[in-house]
C-alpha cells in the first residue's frame, strides 16, 4: 500500500481529485491534510467517510511539527499539494494570509519531504528513490494576455495580484528543490476550473445561485475578460498522468481550450436555466455590471500541447457539455439545502 499526502483535499479541485484517485487505484491510501478554511468543506468528501483507504486530518500545512509527525507516521511515498489561498479578491484585501499559506506552507511541505526522503543533495534514502512531490499551481502566474497568444511552459512569469505572486513564489521554491537538491518534483499550472463542489463565491456558482434566488447577477467591468475553462474531472485526469508519468523537474500546463468571456458564461447559464427552471422573465435580465476589480487580468489561455504530446492527455468535456453537468449539479445542491 502506497501512502500519499494530499493537502487541501477538502477544497474544490482536491476533493474531486481524491474521489478520482480512490476510484482508479486500489493500492493507494490517502491522508488528506486540510485546515478547513472558508473554501474547505468536509461535505465534499462525504462519500469517502467509510473508505478504509482514506484518512482526514484537520491541520495547517504551515505547522512544522504536525507535517513532520504525519511523515513519520505514514511514510509517504508522494505529496500532491493543492492547499492554497486562491481567491484573487481576498488576496487584494488580505494578502498576508496568501503569503503565509502559499509561500511558507509550500516551503514547509517541501522541506519536510526532502528531510524524510533524502540523505543529502541528489542522494535518496533507500526505498525513496521514486517518491514524488507534485505541486498544483495556476495559469495566473503568467500574468495577462492580449487578444491573441497562449501561455506555454516557457512563458515568463508576470503575476499581477498578491494571489498570483504568492503562487509564482511557491512555484519557484519547488523548482529550486529540484535544481539544488535533486528532489523528484513536478508542477502543473491549470486554467480556470469549473464543475461540482466549487466554492459558492466563485463565478459560475455565483451566477447560478444569484439567478435562481432572483438577485442581480454581478459581472465585473464590461464582462469581456476571457478565461480558458477546464472541467474539473479533466483536470483530475491530467494531474494523475503528470504525477504518475511526468518527467521530474518539469512543468506541465493543463488547459481546456475553452476560451469564453464572463458575459458569455452568464448568458449561457441563464439560457440553460430558462430551459431547466423557466420563470416568467428571462434570467439574463438579472445580469448587472459592477465596478471592475483592481488589476483584473484581461485574458488567460493555455497551450496544453506538452501534456497532450508527451503523456497523451486530452480533455473530454468542452465548455458546452461541462456547463450542463455543472448547472444541474448546483441546481440539485441549492434546491436540496
Amino acid at each position: 500500500m502506497r501512502f500519499i499526502l494530499i493537502t487541501g483535499g477538502a477544497g474544490f479541485i482536491g476533493s474531486n481529485f481524491i474521489s478520482f484517485l480512490l476510484k482508479k487505484y486500489q493500492d493507494i491510501s490517502i491522508v488528506n491534510l486540510d485546515k478547513l478554511t472558508y473554501a474547505g468543506e468536509l461535505s465534499n468528501l462525504k462519500e469517502l467517510e467509510d473508505n478504509k483507504n482514506y484518512t482526514f486530518v484537520k491541520g495547517d500545512i504551515c505547522d512544522v511539527a504536525l507535517v513532520n509527525e504525519l511523515f513519520k507516521t505514514h511514510n509517504f511515498s508522494g505529496v500532491i499539494h493543492f492547499a492554497a489561498e486562491s481567491h484573487v479578491d481576498n488576496s487584494i484585501a488580505n494578502p498576508d494570509a496568501f503569503i503565509n499559506t502559499n509561500v511558507h506552507g509550500t516551503f514547509n511541505l517541501l522541506n519536510t519531504a526532502k528531510n524524510h526522503w533524502m540523505d543529502a543533495p541528489f542522494s535518496f534514502k533507500p526505498g525513496c528513490e521514486n517518491n514524488r512531490f507534485h505541486h498544483i499551481s495556476t495559469d495566473e502566474v503568467y500574468g495577462t494576455l492580449g487578444k491573441t497568444g497562449l501561455f506555454s511552459e516557457d512563458t515568463p512569469y508576470a503575476p499581477n495580484s498578491p494571489y498570483s505572486a504568492s503562487k509564482a513564489s511557491s512555484d519557484f521554491i519547488v523548482r529550486s528543490y529540484y535544481h539544488t537538491y535533486g528532489m523528484n518534483v513536478v508542477t502543473t499550472n491549470c486554467s480556470n476550473n469549473y464543475g461540482p463542489k466549487q466554492h459558492n463565491e466563485k463565478l459560475i456558482p455565483t451566477i447560478i445561485r444569484k439567478a435562481i434566488n432572483g438577485e442581480n447577477i454581478p459581472i465585473y467591468g464590461d464582462g469581456k475578460n476571457v478565461r480558458d475553462w477546464l472541467y474539473v474531472e479533466d483536470h483530475c485526469s491530467g494531474i494523475d498522468l503528470v504525477y504518475q508519468k511526468g518527467r521530474s523537474g518539469e512543468t506541465y500546463n493543463i488547459g481546456g481550450k475553452n476560451e469564453r468571456d464572463n458575459l458569455y458564461i452568464a448568458h449561457k447559464i441563464c439560457g440553460l436555466l430558462d430551459e431547466l427552471r423557466p420563470k416568467l422573465s428571462k434570467y439574463a435580465e438579472q445580469i448587472t455590471f459592477v465596478t471592475d476589480r483592481p488589476g483584473h487580468d484581461f485574458r488567460y489561455a493555455i497551450d496544453a500541447s506538452k501534456i497532450e504530446n508527451e503523456l497523451g492527455w486530452q480533455a473530454k468535456e468542452n465548455f458546452e457539455t461541462g456547463i450542463v453537468k455543472t448547472v444541474n449539479w448546483y441546481l440539485n445542491k441549492y434546491e436540496n439545502r
